[in-house]
C-alpha cells in the first residue's frame, strides 16, 4: 500500500526525537561560557527550549491533521464535480433522439455501482470515518491532558504549592512598580 499524505508529512517534517535526544542539558549548557554553565537560568531556558519545541510540533501535527483533512475534501468535491460534468455532458442531439424516436440502445444509459466499483469508495469513506474518529480521539486526549494539568495547577495555588517559591514576592514587586508609574503620569 502507498504511504498516505498524512505519512509521508509526518515523516518530513515532524522530528524524529524530543529535544533530550537531540542536545541534552549537559551538552546545551556547555554552549554558555563557563561562568554561566551551572545557572539556573541555563536549565530554565533548556526547559522553555523544550516547551517550545513541543508546541512546534503539536502545531505542526494538528496542521497535517488540517491538511490531510482538506486533502479528502478536495478528493471528494473532484469526484463529485465529474460525476456532475458526466451528467452534464449528455448530447443535445441525443435528447432530441430520445424525444422523437424513444430510448435506443445506442444512447449512453448510467451505469450502477457493481461490487468491484463500490468496495473502493466504500474502503475511502470508512478512511475518512477512522481518521476522523482518530483525530477527535486525539484532541480529546489534548483536552484531558490540558484539564488535568488545569486541576493540578489549581491545586497547586490552593494549597499554597507553588513551583516558584518567589512569585508572592515578585508579583508584589511588579505591583509596586506599576502602581509608581501609574503615580508619574
Amino acid at each position: 500500500m502507498p504511504p498516505t499524505e498524512a505519512t509521508l508529512l509526518s515523516a518530513f517534517l515532524l522530528p524524529p526525537a524530543p529535544l533530550q535526544a537531540i542536545v541534552t542539558l549537559k551538552s546545551f549548557a556547555q554552549l554558555f561560557p563557563k561562568s554561566q554553565q551551572s545557572s539556573p537560568q541555563v536549565k530554565a531556558l533548556y526547559r522553555d527550549l523544550q516547551n517550545e519545541r513541543a508546541r512546534i510540533t503539536d502545531s505542526v501535527g494538528k496542521n497535517i491533521v488540517a491538511e490531510v483533512k482538506r486533502g479528502n475534501a478536495q478528493r471528494r468535491a473532484v469526484v463529485k464535480a465529474r460525476r456532475e460534468a458526466e451528467k452534464e455532458e449528455q448530447d443535445d442531439e441525443v435528447d432530441v433522439e430520445t424525444a422523437l424516436f424513444g430510448r435506443s440502445s445506442n444512447l449512453p444509459i448510467s451505469q450502477p455501482h457493481s461490487l468491484t466499483s463500490i468496495l473502493p469508495e466504500l474502503e475511502s469513506a470508512v478512511e475518512d470515518v477512522e481518521d476522523e474518529i482518530r483525530r477527535l480521539d486525539e484532541e480529546a486526549e489534548t483536552l484531558l491532558e490540558e484539564m488535568r494539568n488545569t486541576v493540578g495547577g489549581l491545586s497547586d495555588l490552593r494549597y499554597g504549592r507553588l513551583a516558584n517559591g518567589q512569585l508572592r514576592q515578585q508579583v508584589l514587586e511588579g505591583l509596586e512598580r506599576l502602581e509608581k508609574s501609574c503615580e508619574k503620569k
